[in-house]
């Protein structure tokens, strides 16, 4: 059987979505981690995170279970939903990519403002108060604050060094994944149009 045809093309969409599941299973194990060592203080976040690890990991085990069946109802299902997180994410990723320096200040402030958890815990790790200035009449979580003579700069300027950083990659990262989106769904309309050479002459499973 050359590449190609039923069996290759089978191998690598089951390939494919193993991938999927040790992504998923990787996704789940940090946001846990995280949370369980005390590195990510926000519930929101982890619950975000093992959100999508739970979604990924529900997509590969359709995708596994129509290509190891042969499945045209699975598969089709598993095709529509890979190729619209496809469109998501790589609007998203291209997004991340795009956004400068105000527009990445906007959704820093943003996020900022709706998790007093996470401002806490931003402003215990990085040692600054608030997002871009300091209310030396209010509280802080750093150590800086509580000083005698307290001396603190704003949050802004440290978070905005690290998201730039941050959305790179995660801009870098997601465009990656999304051509291997785009390749589950050629995979899927490909392996669904060819005949299980197991079957019956006059049967198309």
């Amino acid at each position: 059987m050359v590449c190609g045809g039923f069996v290759c093309t089978r191998n690598a969409l089951c390939a494919l979505n193993i991938l999927y599941v040790l992504v998923s299973l990787l996704l789940i194990g940090l946001a846990a981690w995280g949370k369980w060592f005390g590195l990510v203080s926000s519930i929101g976040v982890v619950a975000g995170v093992i959100g999508v690890g739970v979604f990924l990991f529900l997509v590969a085990l359709l995708g596994l279970c129509g290509a190891l069946k042969h499945h045209q109802i699975l598969l089709f299902f598993y095709m529509m939903i890979l190729f619209m997180v496809f469109i998501v994410q790589f609007a998203v990723s291209c997004a991340c990519l795009a956004l400068n320096k105000d527009q990445q200040k906007l959704l820093l402030e943003i996020g900022w403002n709706k998790s007093k958890d996470t401002q806490q815990d931003l402003e215990k790790r990085l040692n600054c108060c608030g997002f871009s200035s300091v209310n030396y009449n209010g509280t802080c979580a750093a150590s800086c604050f509580s000083e005698s003579s307290p001396s603190c700069n704003p949050c802004s300027p440290q978070i905005q060094s690290y998201a730039e950083e941050v959305l790179k990659a995660l801009g870098g990262v997601g465009l990656f994944f999304s051509f291997t989106e785009i390749l589950g769904v050629w995979l899927t309309y490909r392996y669904r149009n060819i005949k299980d050479p197991r079957s019956n002459p006059g049967a198309f499973l």
